[in-house]
């Protein structure tokens, strides 16, 4: 015996992805759109960030900032220099942290220590001490201005940057990270 046909066909296809109402040409378009402005606004955006004191956004603001920019840059790197007292009584045992002043500031590397001493502004006692100390000079204030802060400064190991240190971020090069 043989049965009529439902009128259904035997093979149904499936509409692919593309084919669907929901991922038209049209709504591609429009998401790509978005996008491409979302990119734009981004880039419009960081670009245009205001540079004020209060906001210290970039290593360029600072080395701009910096004393003596163009020495600093050449023979060293800007810094942010944070001076703060520390109070610490022992009877009872407390710790007090003064308010901290914040101000540019430029650290020399160990080989171009000759333009201070150039300059006068070092002397070759000062020099030795601190290379014996494997240490290096750090400055606050023109050096131009005949009273800068000049002083011998230790470089923390210890210390670890933890923005560098997150998966996937790229490390600082080697011949940077000793002064």
């Amino acid at each position: 015996m043989r049965r009529k046909p439902t009128g259904r066909s035997a093979t149904t296809s499936k509409p692919s992805i593309f084919q669907s109402p929901m991922f038209n040409l049209f709504t591609i378009a429009i998401m790509g759109g978005v996008l491409i402005l979302g990119i734009g606004i981004g880039i419009a955006f960081s670009s245009t960030t205001t540079l004020a004191p209060s906001n210290v956004a970039s290593r360029e603001f600072i080395d701009t900032k910096a004393p003596n920019p163009e020495i600093c840059v050449q023979y060293g790197a800007s810094a942010m220099v944070m001076d703060a007292r520390l109070f610490v009584t022992l009877n009872p045992f407390n710790v007090y942290v003064a308010q901290p002043s914040m101000r540019p500031g430029c650290v020399i590397r160990q080989n171009n220590w000759a333009l201070l001493e150039n300059r006068k502004l070092v002397t070759s006692d000062q020099v030795r001490d601190c290379k014996n100390r494997l240490n290096t000079f750090g400055f606050t204030g023109n050096l131009d201005s005949g009273q800068p802060d000049i002083r011998c400064i230790y470089q923390n190991e210890a210390a670890q940057n933890f923005f560098t240190a997150q998966p996937g971020a790229v490390g600082t090069p080697q011949e940077t990270d000793r002064f």
